[in-house]
């Protein structure tokens, strides 16, 4: 299923803000002040962020219930350092705090599987090939 993203109202209190769906769910996402944009939404480093710390949180999760571990809660910050991006690094420094009767061994298991949660691994061990496309509207 694709992703779409449409203009909100162009003109409109939001000039540069886009309506971004995927499957049943919309969200808003915009540029911030600084960059042009009215903030209206979170921008685009901002959700490939948040993308990874919703798959580590869920990761972990999917598999503290698979083995019966007594997760009760996991809060993520995700913290970016873009300042040598231009040069071809991202920092991007996830913590998660995990509520419940873990032991010490429990919570270093869920380490090991937040590592492995499928965005780090897209962000870090295999390459991406976008194509893109810019063609008149009909």
């Amino acid at each position: 299923m694709p992703i779409t993203l449409n203009r909100r109202t162009p003109g409109v209190d939001a000039p540069t803000a886009q309506t971004l769906h995927v499957r049943q769910h919309s969200l808003l996402t915009d540029m911030s002040e600084k960059e042009g944009g009215e903030d209206a939404g979170p921008d685009p480093h901002d959700l490939y962020d948040a993308a990874l710390g919703a798959c580590k949180a869920l990761t972990v999760l999917w598999y503290a219930k698979r083995k019966g571990l007594p997760v009760q809660d996991v809060h993520t910050v995700v913290q970016r350092d873009g300042s040598a991006e231009r040069q071809g690094v991202y920092r991007l420094t996830t913590r998660l705090e995990v509520r419940g009767d873990l032991t010490d061994a429990q919570l270093a298991e869920l380490s090991t599987v937040a590592a492995k949660c499928p965005v780090h691994k897209l962000m870090t061990s295999v390459t991406t090939e976008v194509t893109t496309e810019v063609v008149r509207a009909p």
